[in-house]
């Protein structure tokens, strides 16, 4: 940890809170679920592969990317309003 730079650092951690109040978006039982579906990975049947996508969706990965970009980018976002 000593090696990384600081705000490399707190870029980091930065994005981390951020992935977690997205998780949070999830219930404890689809977290769960979402959790036991990534671990088998490439084995999922097609009904398992769909619900990893249903669950996926709900995290708004978008929204992750666009504030993920927005608190990360040293200058301003398209279409951004302050």
């Amino acid at each position: 940890m000593r090696r990384i730079p600081y705000f490399k650092l707190l870029a980091i951690l930065q994005i981390v809170l951020l992935a977690r109040q997205h998780l949070n978006g999830l219930s404890r039982e689809e977290r769960r679920r979402m959790a036991e579906l990534v671990r088998r990975g490439h084995r999922l049947n097609r009904s398992e592969r769909r619900e990893l996508r249903e669950l996926a969706q709900k995290l708004e990965p978008g929204a992750f990317a666009r504030r993920a970009a927005s608190r990360l980018s040293p200058v301003g976002m398209p279409g951004r309003r302050k």
